[in-house]
């Protein structure tokens, strides 16, 4: 049986690393659609709403299976059971990119979701438990730089490829990239055993947790802010007038959340509550500079910057603070977790879709800035819930 932690001081890079391409996948399984949304509503014959269930679909059943199948596969060898779902997710992608009916594809999607629904929690809490106490912020860090490569670089990408060669050409080779780290996953990540779940382990106890739940609601301001905007990021340019596009609006952000990366994996076991402060601060900043300032040279880019200094980090903050919260069972209270976030998800891209077709895009602005100030004073004042990890 490989040992669950390394020797103390010593980092497992590579693994983690590994773990970290997982969710640059898995990101990207969840937001394609949204670099090529016109171009998938054009082929379909669907509107804005109907273009965002892609998405909010997608999050809406990670959000319901999420918890009761985390509890269900808790005893399962979490490499095992990570493979089976790399599995999942390539099947979806690729059968999207070849099937013509929107409603099989948003089946797919749905599926698709439910394995999104597993992963995240499992393999945050799976990373923690191959590294010291006073190293999990770290990897949680690392393994969710995955997550931030895949907005920065993942999503400029797959939308120039979408834009080459089709957006089904983009979920084809989406799939194929999972098809390649489930064979690497195979050879290189550790056997783990599961955990037995317990009633002190069960969700039910973890939202008796005041920390925890202070965690979801900051949880749903963050994704609420950040992705009723990003759903819709090629209106929102469309509108603004960047100069460069959505290609260059997207590269910009990423450059800004390659930084966060850098910044979360070394002081977040430090500095957890000073960085979601940022967090929120940093967006509220950002849609001010698009409202007031729009596309204007510099500035506007410099406004998607801190957009994605700001969104870099925001998977890695609160599942990194809900991990500290407990000391067992850490998929569970991340699939508390991670249910809200994509409760969030899908709560979000539907409001932003009415907001989008009833008042256009420079609705969605406010509608970020309305939920970060508050996501800003509570995160000042969680002293004990966003306390220094290790």
């Amino acid at each position: 049986m490989v040992k669950e932690r390394n020797s103390v001081g010593v980092f497992p890079w590579v693994i983690m690393i590994l773990m970290s391409s997982v969710t640059f996948v898995g990101i990207l399984s969840e937001l394609l659609p949204s670099g090529v949304l016109p171009q998938i509503m054009t082929d379909l014959g669907i509107n804005e709403i109907d273009g965002g269930r892609l998405v909010g679909l997608y999050a809406l059943a990670s959000a319901i299976f999420g918890i009761p199948l985390i509890s269900a596969t808790m005893q399962f060898n979490r490499k095992s059971l990570l493979l089976f779902l790399l599995i999942g997710f390539a099947v979806c992608n690729i059968a999207s990119g070849l099937v013509h009916n929107y409603y099989l594809i948003l089946i797919l999607r749905f599926l698709g979701g439910i394995s999104a629904g597993i992963m995240w929690p499992m393999i945050a809490a799976f990373g923690m438990r191959l590294v010291e106490h006073n190293h999990q912020g770290r990897a949680v860090a690392v393994i969710m730089a995955g997550n931030t490569l895949g907005i920065s670089l993942g999503m400029p990408l797959m939308t120039s490829i979408g834009d080459r060669f089709g957006w089904r050409v983009e979920f084809i080779a989406l799939g194929l990239l999972v098809a390649l780290i489930a064979i690497l996953s195979l050879f290189m990540l550790p056997s783990t055993p599961g955990e037995k779940i317990t009633k002190s382990t069960s969700p039910i106890v973890m939202l008796k947790n005041k920390s925890i739940l202070l965690i979801i609601l900051l949880t749903l301001l963050g994704v609420c802010g950040h992705y009723g905007v990003y759903t819709y990021i090629t209106q929102l340019v469309t509108k603004i007038g960047i100069q460069g596009g959505i290609e260059m609006a997207l590269l910009v952000f990423g450059i800004g959340s390659l930084v966060s990366i850098i910044i979360a994996t070394k002081y977040i076991d430090i500095y957890l509550r000073e960085l979601t402060v940022l967090m929120f601060a940093f967006l509220a900043i950002a849609m001010m500079i698009f409202y007031f300032f729009k596309g204007t040279m510099f500035i506007s880019h410099l406004g998607f910057f801190l957009w994605g200094l700001s969104f870099g980090p925001l998977v890695t903050l609160f599942q990194a603070a809900v991990g500290n919260q407990v000391e067992s069972a850490k998929d569970v209270a991340m699939s508390v977790q991670s249910c809200m976030f994509n409760l969030s998800i899908m709560l979000t891209t539907w409001i932003a879709g009415v907001l989008l077709i009833s008042f256009g895009a420079l609705s969605l602005i406010w509608y970020a800035v309305i939920l970060a100030v508050p996501g800003m004073i509570i995160s000042i004042f969680a002293k004990h819930t966003l306390r220094r990890i290790g």
